[in-house]
């Protein structure tokens, strides 16, 4: 038996497995393209021919593909050696996914959770990693141990989508700020400025922005929202002034476009002086907005 077994050696799935062995795990592995685990068996790892021996090798099973309908279609093949087995379910997905997924792995007599890797596969297993977990609460603590080795784990709730949510909520945080950054990008070099000479710039702005988290993500929990010298009126008139300067420079508004309707939704809903705190209101379509608070 391994201690733990490794489906999907892409580049996570591979820095999965070579965390564990630099940890002195047996590490089983398998992958559809077998030859991508050559440089992993030199390493120490063993190499299953096919997916239900590998399942049957260890009783964690960390999966780490492209979407989930790969994951489906993996352990299709080998429903009957899911029973009594606990699959870690590493991939990328929403929380419909999630949830179906851990029903379908439950009814064929497996454990199931569900988790976010945090990093980009080179940090795997550094002290900047962490990784979100959720499902059984006990399940967890059962792999807590091996589990730490990948990265600092975060247990989030017994909801199986939870991961999927943090994870993808931080990652919505990540790309907004990296599509913000390439239109500023675009729109400087319309008139031939060296980005690099903008950067450091807009990083120190950036900075002071990320300060004020905190203060918004209260004012969002509570519903009491501040009245602010800069309001969203006074937003969306300056994203309409990015819009207009962007089309005048010949820079596409595709980035930008949606954030000033939603400034201007609010100008136009009664959260016109409200802060930006007030914003989710306007994106939370199953809960919708009778009277805003005042």
């Amino acid at each position: 038996m391994s201690d733990v077994t490794i489906v999907g050696l892409g580049a996570m799935g591979t820095a999965l497995a070579e965390t564990l062995l630099a940890q002195r795990l047996k590490v089983n592995v398998w992958n559809r393209s077998p030859e991508k685990a050559k440089p992993l068996i030199v390493k120490g790892a063993n190499l299953s021919v096919d997916i239900a021996s590998a399942i049957s090798t260890s009783e964690l099973v960390l999966i780490s593909v492209l979407d989930y309908q790969a994951v489906k279609e993996i352990l299709e093949s080998a429903t009957e050696a899911l029973a009594g087995r606990t699959i870690v379910n590493l991939t990328n997905g929403t929380p419909s996914q999630v949830r179906d997924m851990a029903a379908w792995v439950e009814k064929c007599g497996g454990k199931y959770l569900d988790g976010g890797v945090m990093v980009t596969p080179e940090l795997v297993g550094g002290p900047e990693a962490f990784v979100f977990y959720s499902g059984s609460l006990a399940v967890y603590k059962q792999h807590q141990k091996v589990l730490a080795m990948l990265g600092n784990p975060v247990y989030v709730g017994e909801n199986f989508a939870l991961a999927a949510i943090y994870d993808l909520a931080l990652l919505s945080s990540m790309f907004g700020m990296f599509a913000g950054y390439i239109h500023a990008a675009a729109l400087l070099r319309s008139e031939n400025i060296p980005v690099t000479d903008v950067t450091p710039m807009i990083m120190s702005m950036l900075k002071a922005m990320i300060e004020l988290f905190p203060q918004t993500a209260q004012e969002i929990d509570t519903g009491v929202y501040p009245q602010p010298s800069s309001n969203n009126t006074m937003m969306a008139a300056g994203l309409k002034n990015i819009l207009d300067a962007s089309r005048e420079q010949g820079v596409q508004e595709d980035l930008i476009q949606p954030i000033w309707k939603l400034f201007q939704r609010a100008s136009t809903s009664g959260l016109g002086n409200k802060d930006i705190s007030a914003l989710p209101l306007l994106l939370l379509r199953a809960k919708p907005i009778i009277s805003p608070p005042q």
